[in-house]
């Protein structure tokens, strides 16, 4: 029983041979393989390396990345826009411009990303600091509670030490004592 992987490697190889109408001869020219080897290949009975993949895929002029999809070596992307697969069937590029143009079209997706990726750190910030800033002001508002708290507690009704010295000192100026008419009993006769 053969491989699967090794398998579906070698159909898809013979299959984007058979549609570029090129001969197993000729890719084996092309690829810089014997011919003995490819056909061993196409029949699932050899693993080809990551290299020997690229020179197939460069004598196919098809991306090596497919290949090494097909062979397990590579997992493979999420579906693209279309722009890769429009780019690597067309056949009046090389395969070097397919592959500066997929680079290209990779990097301004990659620097969309890193620009979302920042924007999104940026409010996640912003979201933090008015958070924290929240934050503070509940501690200030249970600060200035507290406060107001301690001094209605202290208020009890009863003068405070300071308002109970500052009301007597005020009663002496205007009552001195000694005789006072109105009040039974502080008219005290001298002793003596």
């Amino acid at each position: 029983m053969r491989n699967e992987t090794v398998k579906s490697i070698g159909d898809y190889i013979r299959e984007q041979r058979e549609q570029a109408r090129i001969s197993m001869r000729q890719l084996a020219q092309q690829a810089g393989v014997s011919n003995p080897y490819l056909s061993q290949i196409e029949r699932g009975l050899r693993k080809p390396s990551a290299d020997i993949l690229q020179q197939i895929a460069k004598g196919l002029r098809i991306s090596a990345e497919a290949l090494y999809v097909q062979a397990g070596i590579l997992e493979d992307r999420p579906a693209d826009t279309g722009v890769r697969s429009a780019l690597l069937a067309d056949a009046e590029l090389s395969e070097r411009q397919k592959q500066v143009l997929i680079e290209i079209y990779e990097s301004f997706r990659k620097e969309n990303a890193a620009i979302a990726e920042a924007q999104a750190a940026e409010v996640a910030a912003q979201a933090a600091q008015a958070a924290e800033a929240a934050a503070e002001a509940a501690a200030a508002e249970a600060a200035a509670a507290t406060t107001e708290a301690s001094a209605v507690a202290a208020d009890d009704g009863r003068p405070s030490r300071t308002s109970w010295s500052a009301a007597t000192a005020e009663a002496e100026q205007v009552e001195p004592s000694g005789n006072v008419d109105d009040v039974p009993g502080q008219n005290v006769p001298p002793i003596g």
